[in-house]
């Protein structure tokens, strides 16, 4: 099995960019070339520029290639949820007309990938990492973010060809063992894969070499962190 290994602006910090400490983003651009690596994801959305043109353009400059964007918001309540099919429309809008990573032989699925995280809700933040502790969802609170995925996947897949995966995330509403479990079993493989992340599988008390063996099949992008 071959994995192609790409970076991301969160490697330099670059989480808000709103924070004006961040670096400049030409400068991540620039290391990341200069450190041999071929393709970076896009970090949050307006830091990297959002013309396709502009980014493009950028892109080339360095070599570099987009290999996925990133959802990291709420994905639970239903007030947030036209937020996020606008964010979904302009990141995949991006991905799809700038230069993508290349294919990893024994993948299926081309990037870019749009990854998908729950992420504002502050109990559960609360709780990162505490799966004993962590209020999990209500019925129909979980239904809700389950349909909210499936739209957003569904959109960025059939309406732009950028292929969507669910990343499980610490201090998130898809966290432990039994969300991830049951978040596989009710959103098909057709319709999103798994990015899982072997930190946050770690800090969230499951052993990382397990469960990439254990959702193998699911499987479609991975983030490697050491914690």
């Amino acid at each position: 099995m071959t994995i192609h290994i790409a970076n991301a602006p969160c490697s330099w910090g670059v989480d808000d960019p709103k924070n004006p400490y961040l670096p400049p983003w030409s400068k991540v651009l620039e290391e990341a070339a200069t450190a041999g690596y071929k393709s970076i994801e896009l970090g949050p959305w307006s830091y990297l520029p959002t013309r396709a043109d502009e980014l493009s353009a950028a892109l080339n400059k360095q070599g570099l290639s987009l290999v996925a964007g990133t959802i990291f918001d709420d994905l639970v309540s239903e007030e947030n949820f036209a937020n996020i099919v606008e964010l979904t429309h302009n990141l995949c809008r991006n991905l799809s007309q700038v230069p993508s990573a290349e294919k990893t032989p024994g993948n299926p699925f081309q990037p870019p990938y749009l990854v998908i995280i729950d992420f504002g809700n502050p109990q559960r933040a609360k709780y990162a990492g505490r799966g004993e502790l962590a209020p999990r969802l209500s019925p129909a609170d979980w239904q809700r973010m389950v349909d909210h995925i499936v739209t957003i996947s569904r959109l960025a897949w059939q309406e732009y060809g950028v292929r969507p995966v669910i990343h499980p995330h610490a201090g998130g509403c898809i966290e432990f063992a039994d969300e991830i479990d049951l978040l596989a079993a009710q959103i098909p493989h057709d319709v999103a894969g798994l990015c899982l992340d072997t930190g946050h599988l770690f800090y969230s008390g499951m052993d990382p070499i397990s469960w990439l063996d254990r959702h193998f099949d699911r499987l479609d992008y991975l983030h490697f962190k050491d914690v």
